[in-house]
């Protein structure tokens, strides 16, 4: 079906959807495969901020399960800083992050049991200028593996529906039989894990990698103790900056219930590796920990500490009890034009007290405010 949609028309169908065109308009003048060429068009658009072209193969899916583009030259980067010279990526998708290893080792295959996204993937390598062995069959298949001579195996592998707790046995394929499957050939095996997952689950030694993106957490990768640096540690990207843990550290990690003059934000990288203390000794500042929360981590001190391993660092304007009303009257008093609230509630009330605390400002200033206990603070952005 792929060999018949040419880039001209997936060009077309991007600038049709751009212009609003319904799927009966999309159908009649797309013709033949107007589904599948929609698909590619609308996951393109979706994929401008991921991927620096504009000219991937991929559907919605793939997209979905495709690695950021800065993530992908990271750790390909980490791969050829081990040395090594070839790779297998077990049910590949698309190929983004197969493709960047391909630009740093001698030898690559991509793995997947669907023709279509060997396909895509196939595409896209030809767009990068790399070559790549792609093998359309299924990556546990005793043939398969015959076929395979890598020194490390690479798997994503997709994640279900969001469960109560992660499990290896619940991914698909999962790790336990992809390394079950090749482990006669290397013990040198990368996965991608869900970064909820608790450590403790994971049956093997080594390190586990937790990616910031753009002050998001984005990815858990696990090496196997051949390719491990560290026990733990935690990448800030695109900042490229790196945290290792390090049992040796002396503990200085101190709390306190009262914010100083500057926030500092955590990247949850940080604290999901727990380099709490490791970023503490990085930061030389007198920080003391203030508030740790599942997606927001704050720090406090008296010093405007600015560094690569913070995702930002704030002015406190004032603290005052956390009441809507308060709080708006504060901001315009001080010439505030926009809130962003900081805290953790349910949707429906995040809204209901945004739109309390933004009535009638008016400026370009804008106030971060967080909830630290019953307590509203105020701060702005350095």
């Amino acid at each position: 079906m792929l060999a018949e949609i040419t880039e001209e028309k997936v060009r077309e169908a991007m600038e049709l959807i751009k212009r609003g065109f319904d799927e009966k308009k999309l159908r009649a003048r797309l013709g033949k495969n107007w589904e599948l060429i929609a698909e590619i068009a609308r996951a393109r658009i979706k994929a401008k901020d991921k991927f620096s072209r504009d000219d991937l193969w991929m559907d919605l899916e793939g997209l979905r399960y495709a690695t950021h583009e800065v993530v992908a030259k990271y750790r390909a980067e980490r791969l050829k800083e081990l040395g090594v010279g070839s790779i297998a990526d077990v049910s590949c998708g698309i190929g983004i992050q197969l493709i960047f290893y391909a630009m740093k080792v001698e030898k690559a295959y991509g793995i997947d049991i669907d023709p279509l996204k060997i396909e895509f993937a196939r595409r896209n390598a030809e767009k990068y200028g790399v070559e790549i062995e792609f093998i359309n069959a299924d990556s546990l298949a005793p043939e398969t593996v015959e076929r395979v001579d890598a020194e490390v195996i690479f798997s994503d592998p997709a994640r279900p529906p969001e469960m109560p707790e992660r499990r290896l046995e619940d991914l698909l394929p999962s790790p336990l039989a992809i390394y079950n499957a090749y482990r006669a050939k290397t013990d040198a095996f990368i996965f991608d894990l869900p970064p909820q997952m608790r450590r403790e689950r994971v049956p093997w030694k080594g390190e586990f990698e937790y990616i910031d993106l753009h002050g998001h957490l984005n990815r858990l990768t696990f090496y196997t103790e051949p390719l491990a640096k560290a026990e733990r540690s935690a990448v800030i990207l695109p900042a490229g900056v790196r945290l290792e843990s390090d049992p040796n550290l002396e503990n200085i990690v101190e709390w306190t219930e009262k914010p100083g003059q500057y926030l500092y934000e955590i990247p949850q990288a940080v604290d999901y590796a727990d380099l709490l203390n490791e970023l503490f000794h990085i930061l030389n500042g007198n920080a003391k920990m203030l508030l740790r929360e599942k997606r927001r981590v704050l720090a406090t001190g008296d010093e405007p500490i600015k560094s690569p391993y913070l995702k930002r660092t704030y002015s406190v304007v004032a603290v005052l009890p956390f009441h809507p009303v308060r709080i708006n009257d504060l901001l315009r008093r001080e010439g505030f034009g926009r809130a962003t609230l900081k805290m953790s509630v349910p949707q429906e009330e995040y809204w209901r007290i945004r739109r309390k605390i933004e009535a009638g400002l008016k400026g370009d200033r804008r106030a971060f405010v967080f909830k630290v206990g019953e307590k509203a603070v105020i701060a702005e952005a350095l």
